[in-house]
């Protein structure tokens, strides 16, 4: 039977990342994963669907060039050849992770794992001991009943990323960012765009004004939007589909190529064991961890997705690096001020820290910057307007609390948001910073200075 110091079930974001510093550490570490190293994330998930947006971006922009003086005549999709680029992004991705881990002299082992005791696993029919296990074994897609995916119309984000055709007509069944981001990429590459969502908003939960501005792009793009409306069923009809929607406005009939199912997801924690060794779930099946992702049952940690909390490929990463830090011996909790997130759609969204919102519920009388992309030399010459940058600031102490971002690299833009929050830094340092021009992180200084009413390029009384 072998021995490990460590064993790290899952070979995602969040498991890859733990093996490789458990193995910096001096820890002898076996990585389990049933399918390819990499996770959801870099298989299926974050990289394919940015590299997708990325080519879906380029296309359109052939036929937006015109006003610049740029026609662009002819332009086509071949989809084959897209889809075999965006995989061999993904395998120099996956290789790359492969040969860090062989460096890092982890052995990769592959098949599914349960537990038999909180100091042995088995691993198909190889039973393995440990000190310690990290289990990271992410999260899928969930499933709408009465559409499950069936191989031809239905699917989930894992089918829309591989579609072999552009579809005439798209359902995405889910107005939150999986949707959006899926549904944003085939609007720009042609696709008639239909998004049903049972709220009353787009992205619920995100701040209201970030949405405001994305739902005029999708509109502007053709996009059709469904709010408060319930997906019921679904038939094949002369080679397509028929959703039927119920709606405020009674029951609809949409036709599609393609149905998208994006309406959540769910953590992988059944069928590895977890139940029988006591490890503690709430009432989603996510496991229940400590501020030093320790569940209740020794010697067994949790990372990523399958531990709940916010669904993000990088919080999954911190939380592998505090775990190994942990079972190393360092004196290491989770204390993250500023967890950033993301929304790939266009224009993009970006936030860090507490919104507006948040911050008046916490009890914070707050001061809010905001600066406009329209004011943007940079925004201007690149032909991306749309959007702003919004700080938001405890009155009293000038610290800033939360930022939020939708435009154009919003997700680039962020990254000095992440710090200035981390570090504690008020509203005033971030306006002293000379900031490069003309650049688009002159409207995050901007945005600081609108605080104080004294941003240059926007007038204000």
């Amino acid at each position: 039977m072998r021995k490990y110091d460590a064993v790290v079930i899952g070979a995602g974001p969040g498991g890859y990342v733990a093996a490789i510093r458990l193995a910096q550490y001096g820890q002898k570490v076996a990585l389990v994963e049933k399918e390819t190293v990499g996770g959801v994330c870099l298989n299926v998930g974050c990289i394919p669907s940015k590299a997708l947006i990325n080519a879906s971006e380029i296309f359109r922009s052939f036929t937006t060039a015109s006003a610049m003086g740029l026609e662009v005549a002819g332009a086509k999709v071949d989809v084959k050849k897209l889809q075999s680029w965006k995989n061999d992004v993904v395998k120099k991705l996956t290789g790359g992770i492969a040969i860090l881990l062989k460096a890092s002299k982890i052995d990769l082992l592959k098949g599914e794992a349960r537990f038999v005791s909180n100091r042995e696993i088995a691993v198909d029919k190889e039973e393995i001991r440990f000190d310690n296990a990290i289990v990271a074994t992410g999260s899928r897609p969930a499933v709408l009943k009465g559409f499950e995916p069936d191989g031809k119309f239905v699917g989930t984000s894992t089918e829309g990323l591989g579609y072999e055709n552009i579809p005439k007509e798209l359902c995405v069944i889910g107005g939150g960012y999986i949707g959006l981001e899926i549904g944003s990429l085939y609007a720009s590459f042609g696709s008639q765009v239909t998004v049903v969502e049972a709220t009353d908003s787009l992205l619920p939960g995100t701040d209201p004004d970030l949405v405001r501005v994305v739902q005029k792009e999708l509109k502007k793009r053709g996009v059709k939007i469904h709010l408060k409306s319930q997906a019921l069923s679904w038939k094949g009809a002369k080679g397509r589909a028929e959703v039927h929607v119920a709606s405020e406005n009674g029951e609809q009939v949409i036709p599609a190529d393609k149905i998208l199912v994006a309406v959540g997801r769910v953590p992988n924690t059944q069928n590895i064991g977890l139940e029988a060794l006591g490890v503690a779930l709430d009432q989603k099946g996510f496991i229940k961890i400590d501020h030093q992702l320790k569940t209740n049952v020794d010697g067994i940690f949790a990372i990523g997705d399958c531990a709940g909390g916010a669904l993000l490929a990088h919080k999954a990463s911190k939380e592998g690096v505090v775990a190994a830090g942990v079972i190393a011996g360092k004196k290491m909790t989770y204390d993250v001020r500023a967890m950033p997130a993301v929304i790939f759609t266009t224009p993009e969204i970006a936030y860090v820290g507490l919104s507006e919102a948040e911050a008046k519920m916490a009890g914070h009388t707050v001061k809010v910057g905001k600066f406009p992309f329209m004011a943007s030399g940079k925004a201007l010459a690149i032909g991306e307007t749309e959007g702003f940058v919004k700080i938001i600031s405890d009155a009293g102490t000038e610290r800033i609390l939360g930022v939020a971002i939708v435009g154009y690299d919003a997700s680039h833009l962020i990254g000095e948001a992440c710090l200035a929050i981390e570090m504690g830094a008020c509203a005033e340092d971030i306006a002293l910073t000379v900031h490069p021009h003309p650049t688009l992180s002159e409207s995050f200084s901007e945005a600081a200075e609108a605080i104080h009413g004294t941003a240059i390029h926007l007038f204000t009384r």
